[in-house]
């Protein structure tokens, strides 16, 4: 049985938020939210071949599935490319935002996990502009020249917002490892409490990647998870398919 072993921080300052605090964290809570409507609930970024294949078939292996694909694949190099989106976008610098969003659309390894970021990525943007729109936006945007990935969307607009980056990023691998765990759910399946472990057993790995990425540069990119990228690439191919990825 999975159970979570590491203790929550101290509380070190009681008090309530300000109005600036208070509208980030808002503001994080609705765009990570899974009610937010990017079409997440539609992709599980391979895990339905995984489940198909046996090597994902119940809380322990789905655990141990994500663990990796956070830390040493997908996961991580997303938080990498949030981490240089924001800081590009925050300075200001449309030559970065450039780079970034070229390098982040050729670094998906499959044809549907290009469809998976690159849609939710839009769809951020666009709901983002309809909703929350403010003046930076739309030239940061504009800079990106390009199709805009899922975690470079983020980046733009959390910045455009002046929200700071090590929330962000945090709230931004809780909601990826929370959209994988519901997935999984649903195609072990998995029952509510046992998706809860899963989630509680996972804080640890997410805030040691969150912490990597956020130290990281584009030079240290890389992925190490070649069965999950198989497992994207065959789910090309399979035959009876929930999510479209």
């Amino acid at each position: 049985m999975l159970m979570i072993t590491s203790k929550p921080p101290p509380i070190d300052d009681p008090g309530g938020l300000d109005q600036t605090e208070a509208a980030a964290l808002y503001r994080l809570m609705t765009w990570l939210s899974p009610a937010f409507p990017v079409g997440a609930f539609s992709y599980s970024s391979g895990i339905e071949w995984a489940v198909e294949a046996g090597d994902i078939a119940d809380a322990t292996s789905l655990y141990d599935w994500l663990a990796a694909m956070l830390s040493c694949g997908s996961g991580f190099c997303d938080g990498v490319f949030l981490a240089a989106t924001h800081r590009g976008a925050a300075a200001g610098d449309k030559s970065a935002l450039r780079e970034i969003t070229e390098l982040a659309a050729a670094f998906v390894p499959s044809r549907e996990r290009a469809l998976e970021t690159t849609s939710q990525g839009r769809a951020f943007i666009d709901i983002a502009r309809a909703a929350w729109n403010c003046d930076r936006l739309g030239p940061l945007i504009a800079a990106c020249d390009g199709a805009i990935v899922y975690p470079v969307a983020v980046g733009i607009v959390s910045a455009a917002h002046a929200i700071p980056l090590a929330p962000t990023m945090h709230a931004f691998l809780h909601a990826l490892v929370s959209n994988w765990i519901s997935a999984g759910a649903r195609l072990i399946p998995l029952g509510q409490t046992d998706s809860q472990r899963v989630l509680a057993a996972l804080e640890p790995v997410v805030a040691a990647t969150a912490q990597r990425a956020l130290n990281a540069s584009l030079d240290d990119l890389g992925s190490a998870t070649f069965r999950a990228d198989l497992a994207g690439l065959r789910h090309e191919t399979q035959y009876t398919r929930l999510f479209r990825s």
